[in-house]
């Protein structure tokens, strides 16, 4: 497979530094005076942001997040001169995604204190398997419906995106199955203390407006 690493590995720059913008933090300053990650769940995502300022902040910090992980991995392929949909082509947009995700997990402009992720996950996802994409929001809106729990809605979402790539779509394609699974993994891993939670029964609720119970 002929990869163009100069360029992918700059086209994964500009998705980390798309990734590393901290929507929750800067919104949160600049509109409220505060820093999310310094109230509630102290986590600089979009359901903190829900929790601590409400739909008002928690909407506008969700629909950046969800471009942060869609935009590069949506247009910066274009330059690329890759055939696309070719192994190289896909490849190419899941290192995208991937240092989007990071970014947002580690950004460089948060002192790399960033959120779990889910958000920038979903808008990557959105950009290369949007079939697999609307399975995952399906699958989280009855799992938080049925429940109310954001964290458990993410993982099983997470656990949805390999299953469908695999199972539902049949995927031919390596480069997808492999990333699918492995960022399901990455997701059970920035909640691992929600899971700890879950089994402990102590992890918080949350209502459609963003409303928490308990700390979480």
């Amino acid at each position: 497979m002929d990869f163009p690493w100069t360029y992918g590995l700059a086209a994964m720059a500009i998705s980390y530094l798309c990734g590393s913008i901290p929507s929750a933090v800067w919104w949160g300053k600049a509109f409220h005076g505060l820093d999310v990650r310094e109230h509630g769940s102290h986590n600089a995502g979009a359901t903190n942001t829900f929790r601590v300022l409400g739909p008002r902040a928690g909407i506008p910090v969700l629909l950046l997040d969800v471009a942060k992980g869609f935009l590069p991995a949506r247009l910066l392929p274009i330059w690329s001169g890759l055939e696309p949909y070719s192994d190289a082509w896909a490849l190419l947009r899941v290192l995208l995604v991937s240092a989007a995700v990071i970014g947002h997990l580690y950004p460089v402009f948060a002192g790399f204190r960033g959120g779990k992720g889910i958000a920038t996950s979903l808008g990557g996802v959105l950009a290369i398997h949007p079939g697999s994409a609307l399975i995952c929001i399906a699958v989280f809106f009855v799992v938080f419906i049925a429940t109310r729990f954001v964290s458990l809605s993410s993982l099983v979402a997470a656990v949805a995106f390999p299953l469908s790539v695999m199972l539902v779509f049949r995927e031919p394609g390596m480069v997808l199955r492999v990333f699918a699974i492995a960022l399901c993994i990455v997701v059970f891993y920035t909640h691992r203390q929600n899971i700890g939670r879950l089994l402990k029964g102590n992890e918080a609720r949350m209502d459609l407006l963003g409303r928490s119970n308990t700390k979480a």
